[in-house]
């Protein structure tokens, strides 16, 4: 069992920035994939990014490329979500996952989330 925590979020305008953290206990931290995901009211959810095992690699989508990186500390057991020069469009709750078992951009392909962390980007 993997239980994460998510935090971090708030209220920031347009053009600021925000590091959103995911703290994960229960299980050892550096053997999963993690990835994060957004959803807007009315909306599905939706791959942000992702990082391999090893932090080696790491993905990300194309709406939030060139603005949004992806870290993580296993010594630290957290993962990280560095955004900048934040749009009223990445308005959404985050929720961290951990563990995918299929492609890393996928909801389904994720065991373990976190309840999530409201992000509001003013105009």
């Amino acid at each position: 069992q993997v239980q994460l925590v998510e935090s971090g979020g708030g209220l920031v305008q347009a053009g600021g920035s925000l590091r959103l953290s995911c703290a994960a206990s229960g299980r050892t931290f550096s053997s999963y994939a993690m990835g994060w995901f957004r959803q807007a009211p009315g909306k599905e959810r939706e791959f942000v990014a992702a990082i391999s095992w090893s932090g080696g690699s790491t993905y990300v989508a194309d709406s939030v490329k060139g603005r949004f990186t992806i870290s993580r500390d296993n010594a630290k057991n957290t993962v990280y979500l560095q955004m900048n020069s934040l749009k009223p469009e990445d308005t959404a709750v985050y929720y961290c996952a951990a563990d995918p078992s299929g492609p890393y951009y996928q909801v389904s392909s994720y065991d373990y989330w976190g309840q999530g962390t409201q992000v509001t980007v003013s105009s």
